[in-house]
């Protein structure tokens, strides 16, 4: 009897430490994952033109690889593709910015000549908002009279611009050298890999995993970018034969939107009809230029893309909506842009691995899951 409840109290200390570990592992997993994104928040200057580094590293692999195997250094390439890269962002940026700024400046006429367009649309809405108005006012008399107001001094919008593009410009720079670093390496990231195993098979393992994740992010959204090149010229095109103004800038607009799954096709539509609206005084061919967009849109996302790509990389809309909202609430416009592509990362890499092939599944449009 002494040595059974010896045994079992042995066997009694030995689970408990178990026991207390299986329960602390949640509370520290949520508390390792606020402190990401505290840290990813406060520290996005940093963290923001790495991740971007990383997926432009991801995006020009292929075409790194390719140079390599037919014998040309990956320096050498790497070297040549971000200074093709740079020269294209910076000229497009430089033709780009002009119609931009004047787009901005008159704004205030812009909305002036849509109030006037819609005039019978809004006139529910003026309604709405006199009276909108009014409760304000009367609120506003209500309250005491010797409140004092404190305003906070606001830098002008000279230096916020200036501060916005030095900001814009170093982050650039970090981008395009930790990006060029990183395909100059070639195979050393492979071969510290392999050094980080003992036996063969895990080496063999380990680099078949991670080289097929690389291999199909990379070709997807070196996919992904082209095609959504090809529909920015479209439109653009498209929108200069229809005679739109400024078609360039709607061009590039319609490329950097469309990494926005539904909701930048919707916004380009939008701004693509306010601005035909004010061009075109026929109303019947100011509505050409958005169908025109729609029309794009609609072949991209339903014929050419599953058609190239295939569907077993489709997201489930659900959690395209969360992420866009994460990454908008995190890192702001560049966030949003950076959403659907990181969301894509997790899912590949979530695929290749058992345990978090339920994650993977979640992310899916449909289902793909082995049955069991």
């Amino acid at each position: 009897m002494a040595a059974g409840s010896t045994d079992e109290e042995k066997e009694g200390t030995d689970s408990a430490p178990l026991s207390g570990n299986a329960s602390l592992a949640f509370p520290l997993t949520m508390i390792f994952l606020m402190m990401a994104v505290a840290a990813l928040y406060f520290a996005r200057d940093f963290f923001m033109p790495v991740v971007l580094a990383f997926l432009l590293t991801l995006t020009l692999t292929p075409i790194v690889r390719f140079f390599r195997k037919r014998g040309i250094p990956s320096a050498l390439s790497a070297t040549c593709l971000i200074i093709v890269f740079a020269l294209v962002a910076a000229s497009l940026g430089y033709m780009v910015s002009g119609p931009v700024s004047r787009l901005m400046s008159d704004a205030p006429a812009i909305g002036r000549e849509l109030q006037q367009r819609l005039a019978d649309i809004r006139r529910p809405l003026d309604q709405i908002m006199k009276a909108s108005e009014q409760v304000d006012k009367v609120s506003e008399a209500a309250r005491q009279p010797d409140i004092q107001k404190v305003v906070v001094a606001q830098p002008g919008i000279l230096t916020r611009a200036a501060n916005s593009l030095a900001s814009a410009g170093t982050s650039a720079a970090i981008t395009l050298i930790l990006a060029l670093f990183l395909l100059s390496s070639g195979t050393l990231f492979y071969e510290k890999i392999i050094q980080s195993f003992d036996l063969m098979s895990d080496k063999k393992k380990a680099l078949r995993v991670v080289y097929d994740v690389e291999r199909e992010i990379s070709r997807y959204l070196l996919t992904i970018a082209v095609i959504n090149s090809c529909l920015g010229a479209a439109i653009g095109t498209g929108l200069w034969l229809i005679g739109v103004p400024d078609p360039l800038v709607w061009g590039v607009a319609a490329a950097l939107l469309n990494f926005l799954p539904y909701v930048g096709a919707l916004i380009g539509i939008v701004l693509v009809a306010a601005i035909s609206l004010i061009s075109f005084q026929s109303l019947g061919y100011a509505v050409i230029a958005p169908a025109f967009y729609f029309a794009c849109t609609v072949i991209e996302g339903q014929f050419l893309t599953p058609m190239i790509v295939g569907r077993r990389l489709e997201l489930n809309s659900v959690a395209v909506f969360i992420a866009m909202a994460f990454w908008t609430w995190l890192w702001g416009a560049m966030g949003t842009l950076i959403a659907v592509p990181l969301l894509v990362v997790v899912k590949v890499f979530c695929d290749h691995f058992h345990g978090l092939r339920h994650v993977g599944n979640f992310l899916s449009a449909q289902q793909v899951m082995e049955e069991e």
